[in-house]
């Protein structure tokens, strides 16, 4: 009896000292890591560099200077499920887009928006249409809209550039000169506020300008007040 209970036992520890081995080659082996690129954009999960670092977005103007238009439109293909784009075509589940970019929110008449999206201030502009290609949840909390966002901040540049030559065509904005500065006379300027350069040149005396001794000046005056002697 002892040597069959024996038997087993030593069956059953080498059994679970097998399966402990087996699960710490396959971990070696099949080691999961996070993909460098991910294959769908998550909202909330922004794509990290060298050192984890997030790559800031650049100014959309400049986005926009070197924007392509066709490759916006391969980009907008996803938006076709919900928004049609063509001169007078039927709105689907979100609006008709078509002269979309420049327009107020909630422009299209007689399409339900959301009251969230009723409520946001302001108009379609092209930094207004890049945040809310960001996400739209963001943009306008409480939005009908279920697209998550689009994380690659030239996709979003690229797509606002189709909307626009859809209908739009407004101007697009000017990027800043690269390295340019601002006037550091007007930052003083603006700074100081108006005429404080002018008082300040007022109490000071020109160049040459002989000076003035205030104890001078009062002796001055009360001999001038005096009578004259006569001699």
């Amino acid at each position: 009896m002892d040597d069959r209970f024996n038997t087993i036992a030593g069956w059953a520890l080498a059994g679970g000292i097998a399966a402990l081995g087996l699960t710490i080659a396959s971990g070696m082996i099949f080691h999961s890591e996070r993909p460098e690129k991910m294959g769908y954009a998550i909202e909330g999960v922004e794509t990290a560099g060298e050192g984890g670092a997030a790559a800031a977005a650049e100014p959309i103007a400049v986005r926009l200077a070197k924007a392509d238009p066709a490759k916006g439109a391969d980009v907008f293909k996803q938006c076709t499920a919900c928004h049609t784009i063509d001169q007078g075509a039927a709105s689907g589940i979100g609006p008709n887009l078509y002269g979309t970019v420049g327009k107020p929110h909630g422009h299209l008449p007689g399409f339900a928006y959301s009251d969230a999206l009723k409520s946001v201030p302001g108009a379609w502009t092209f930094e207004a249409l890049d945040a809310w290609l960001t996400s739209p949840r963001k943009y306008a909390p409480g939005t009908k809209m279920t697209f998550a966002g689009l994380a690659n901040p030239q996709d979003r540049a690229n797509v606002i550039a189709y909307l626009n030559s859809q209908g739009s065509n407004l101007p697009l904005p000017a990027a800043p000169a690269e390295g340019a500065a601002p006037d550091a006379n007007a930052q003083a300027n603006v700074a100081e506020g108006p005429g404080t350069a002018d008082v300040a040149n007022q109490a000071a005396p020109a160049a040459g300008a002989p000076g003035k001794d205030p104890q001078a000046a009062i002796q001055a005056e009360e001999k001038g007040s005096l009578p004259k002697s006569n001699h």
